[in-house]
């Protein structure tokens, strides 16, 4: 008879990436309430408002860079922002598949609310971290997503 190891128990609670979906999801439903509940935004509206701010210009490609957004969910960002007034489009002369994107007026307007009160909040879900432990915080992030990266990377070959 081939006798086995018994399996051993599994926490959820205490599996590291679980509880990081945990953080996740508590710190993005916190944002989450002043750019759905004050400006009506999908999170990747907000991302490619806050991407462009009052003076950026980019193209899609170079906000799917830089929001880590979808470049599917980035294109539904833009028409629906494009749709409201909050964002313009100007067709590259040369290149008709590229577009030019910066916020309109209204857009800026937008943007110069929400930044603040992100800013805020992002003060309060800081509250009672030194900034030794902040950037310690920031430092093994850094670590983790680096073997994140590196463990998809050796999947894919």
């Amino acid at each position: 008879m081939n006798e086995t190891s018994p399996t051993p128990e599994f926490a959820l609670h205490k599996f590291f990436p679980y509880m990081v979906r945990v953080f996740y999801r508590s710190v993005s439903e916190s944002i989450a309430h002043i750019y759905t509940s004050k400006f009506n935004l999908s999170v990747s509206e907000w991302r490619v408002l806050v991407v462009l701010g009052t003076t950026n210009v980019f193209s899609a490609s170079e906000i799917v860079e830089r929001s880590s957004v979808t470049k599917v969910n980035v294109s539904r960002a833009t028409k629906s922002l494009q749709k409201r007034g909050l964002l313009k489009r100007d067709i590259n002369g040369t290149d008709k598949r590229r577009a030019a994107l910066r916020l309109t007026a209204d857009g800026k307007e937008i943007y110069t609310k929400l930044v603040p009160l992100v800013t805020a909040l992002e003060e309060e879900l800081l509250e009672g971290l030194t900034q030794e432990e902040f950037d310690t915080l920031l430092s093994l992030m850094s670590k983790i997503q680096l073997n994140a990266e590196r463990v998809i990377a050796s999947k894919a070959n």
